[in-house]
């Protein structure tokens, strides 16, 4: 199936240029758009974001995207949320106000109350939880690119899959079913990134 693709939901948040390019590194067929129609019929959505909860959730719910992630992750469609996008996929958010998310994944978004500095920015190693598709030829203590200031708190058992040691355990990679969630980038964490979005990709095609 040469004409499967990939949607990556744009909703005036987020790098989406370099998710794309990353994409089309590994062979992926990906599209950027806010189009409710192509975002059902694609055969994988990736829903970046960079900035705040706040700001991201009043964008999708302004042109109706949340109830269309919403049904393409209840019709099973593989679902991947990146940083800020990886925060969505949770009940609420403490950011700024307390703010409803998708609530794909139980749990809710925090500030790190933490000696160490915040954001948390920069390389950290991963340290595995429990096996998931995405991990898939990622070795425990991979390196990867973290920029976040907020952590989620899971309160869900068996969906943490891997996280990194910031005085506290914070969730960098969560799955539950069809729907993934990474904290870090992917297109900023070299190998190891391209390799999870393969995985990604690997799943659709």
């Amino acid at each position: 199936m040469g004409d499967k693709k990939i949607a990556i939901v744009d909703y005036g948040m987020g790098n989406l240029r370099s998710v794309e390019k990353a994409l089309e590194f590994v062979g992926a067929k990906a599209v950027i758009t806010s189009d409710k129609d192509e975002i059902l019929n694609s055969d994988g959505i990736i829903l970046p974001g960079v900035g705040a909860f706040p700001d991201a959730m009043e964008n999708l719910k302004k042109d109706g995207l949340d109830v269309v992630l919403k049904k393409a992750a209840a019709e099973g469609k593989p679902f991947m949320g990146i940083c800020l996008g990886m925060q969505l996929l949770f009940e609420e958010s403490d950011e700024v106000r307390k703010t409803e998310g998708l609530g794909l994944l139980k749990g809710k978004i925090k500030k790190f109350e933490i000696s160490l500095k915040v954001p948390h920015m920069g390389w950290n190693s991963l340290v595995f939880d429990k096996d998931c598709v995405i991990l898939k030829d990622v070795k425990e203590g991979s390196y990867v690119y973290f920029v976040h200031s907020y952590y989620a708190q899971i309160e869900e058992e068996g969906i943490l899959n891997a996280y990194c040691n910031y005085e506290i355990k914070a969730p960098g990679v969560v799955s539950k079913d069809n729907v993934y969630g990474i904290q870090f980038h992917p297109e900023k964490s070299g190998d190891v990134g391209i390799q999870m979005l393969k995985n990604f990709w690997e799943l659709i095609k």
